[in-house]
């Protein structure tokens, strides 16, 4: 039995290309509680965090769990909690260049992980107000890291990644491919 330990509806989608049958078990955990590291070290942690959590409330699966960031600047971004956020947020990003890391781990039954953390880099265009404006009232900014969602109307503000584009939508599939055949 593989769960994922999230209910993000992106990453389900993401790993039926993977795994065609799973279960979902978000992991609760308080990601306020943890302490505050660079970011790729605290997407890595949080990825562990969700992992265990979910693995001890189902010793016999195999548990994925991923967490998905935005830094600029080495700082992290989260998701923009009001259109005015949202709006700074990709102000601060126009122009510029940023890093999506997803830490991912996977637990197997036998008490063995596997960890990774993903870095994408993705460079926006020099954003308009108008265009952000545009963008934000499409409302596909507020449950985004970064407060953009390249899947979506977001994909318009990119002018290009170097890097894996799945990482990006949240889930890197083809180094959780290789996560899960390694073992």
């Amino acid at each position: 039995m593989i769960i994922l330990a999230s209910s993000s509806p992106r990453r389900q989608e993401l790993l039926k290309r993977v795994v065609p049958a799973f279960s979902v078990a978000p992991a609760q955990i308080d990601e306020r509680a943890l302490p505050v590291l660079p970011p790729r070290a605290y997407v890595q942690r949080l990825a562990m965090a969700k992992c265990g959590t979910v693995a001890q409330r189902h010793p016999g699966a195999t548990v994925i769990a991923a967490d998905t960031m935005v830094a600029f600047k080495g700082q992290l971004l989260g998701k923009p909690q009001t259109a005015e956020a949202a709006a700074k947020m990709l102000a601060q990003l126009s122009g510029q260049t940023h890093q999506v890391h997803t830490g991912m781990c996977v637990c197997w039954p036998d008490k063995t992980a596997r960890q990774v953390v993903v870095t994408t880099e993705v460079t926006f265009w020099p954003l308009t107000e108008r265009e952000i404006a545009d963008y934000v009232a499409t409302g596909e900014p507020l449950d985004k890291a970064g407060g953009y969602g390249i899947q979506g109307q977001g994909a318009l503000l990119v002018k290009e990644i170097k890097g894996d584009y799945y990482n990006v939508v949240g889930l890197p599939i083809s180094t959780l491919a290789r996560m899960l055949k390694s073992k």
